[in-house]
């Protein structure tokens, strides 16, 4: 389980997020954490946070944010809010270390799908796109539905992939590692 001082590291991207306020912290209101993300990292998949607020603050280096179909530079200094549903993605291009605070308002299990994304990660069970296979995608599909949702495959493709979740969860693989 995660708490305040929690770091972790995903092998893949090479991006390291430490955990500054969690749920337990804020009575479920807020998820703050310090990100690390190293030069030319790769993009994460395209999401939306269907009730979450999200934020993030640029603390030195820069990323690039392609949201809602529009692709922006954060520079040091600068954050940028993302309201619910809106889809979005980020990378940093550059030659530098860009370092950020993120915040999700509220909180919800967003704690949990980092910590579970990251160990899948480091057990080698994500492809180069940064997405686990069809069974283990179910389960983290209805798992974190109220928390951040890919906008591919479509919407209603995700549906009927999440009738898939007692499968996956029968053949053992779960909605929270590590």
């Amino acid at each position: 389980m995660v708490q305040s001082g929690s770091e972790i590291f995903n092998p893949r991207t090479g991006q390291r997020t430490i955990f500054l306020q969690t749920a337990a912290d804020t009575n479920g209101n807020l998820l703050r954490t310090e990100t690390f993300h190293p030069p030319h990292s790769p993009a994460e998949p395209e999401h939306v946070h269907p009730f979450q607020d999200s934020r993030c603050e640029v603390i030195s280096g820069t990323l690039k944010f392609y949201i809602g179909g529009v692709e922006r530079t954060v520079r040091t200094g600068e954050a940028i809010d993302i309201p619910p549903k809106v889809p979005h993605y980020f990378w940093n291009d550059s030659d530098l270390e860009a370092h950020a605070i993120q915040e999700f308002h509220p909180a919800l299990k967003s704690e949990a799908f980092f910590d579970t994304y990251f160990a899948l990660a480091r057990e080698g069970k994500l492809n180069d796109k940064g997405l686990p296979n069809i069974l283990q995608m179910a389960v983290l599909l209805l798992e974190y539905d109220q928390v951040i949702r890919v906008t591919q495959p479509p919407r209603f493709a995700q549906l009927i992939l999440m009738s898939l979740a007692p499968l996956g969860r029968l053949l053992g693989y779960r909605g929270t590692y590590p």
